[in-house]
């Protein structure tokens, strides 16, 4: 976590999967904090986990926090596909390496969500999106609210360093033949 500059990250309520709603740790002009992850909206009763790079400046949800960016630190994420049988199959998708990283991420001081893209080339079998991926300069860049977003806009785009990812194999059914 010295990537970040925290000696120890906060504890996490979840530590296996973090799921919509969850308390996740997130760094923000005001420092490492937890908050829950979803975007309350008086429209939906869902909240907004995500919100597409392409249409943040457009978006009446987004707009006012175009100014209150933040990193969602991360080490990997999960993705579900659907196989060609029709089951659902979950990934697992690092860094190749394993290096931590950060999602980009939009906060209103009590929730945040996870800014997305179109996907990387390597994992565009898995899913039409990915979540922004930020590393070195470009989180430092994004977390620094003294830029006005048009400056780092541009970096809201697929990961292009190596993606290493992993598919859950369905667990045999008792009885069932291959």
């Amino acid at each position: 976590m010295e990537q970040f500059a925290l000696d120890e990250p906060p504890p996490v309520p979840n530590t296996d999967d973090m799921r919509p709603t969850d308390q996740a740790l997130i760094i923000d002009a005001g420092g490492p904090r937890l908050q829950r992850w979803g975007l309350a909206v008086s429209w939906d009763k869902k909240p907004l986990i995500n919100a597409r790079a392409e249409t943040l400046a457009e978006k009446p949800p987004f707009r006012p926090l175009l100014e209150k960016r933040c990193l969602v630190p991360m080490t990997a994420y999960l993705e579900w596909r659907k196989a060609e049988d029709g089951s659902k199959r979950k990934n697992h998708i690092a860094l190749a390496g394993g290096h931590t990283a950060a999602f980009a991420g939009l906060t209103d001081g009590d929730a945040f969500t996870i800014v997305t893209c179109p996907p990387a080339q390597g994992i565009a079998h898995i899913h039409n999106r990915m979540p922004v991926i930020l590393t070195g300069d470009a989180a430092a860049a994004w977390a620094d609210t003294e830029k006005p977003f048009a400056e780092v806009a541009p970096l809201l785009h697929p990961f292009q360093e190596a993606l290493a990812y992993e598919e859950e194999i369905p667990q045999r059914v008792q009885g069932e033949l291959f």
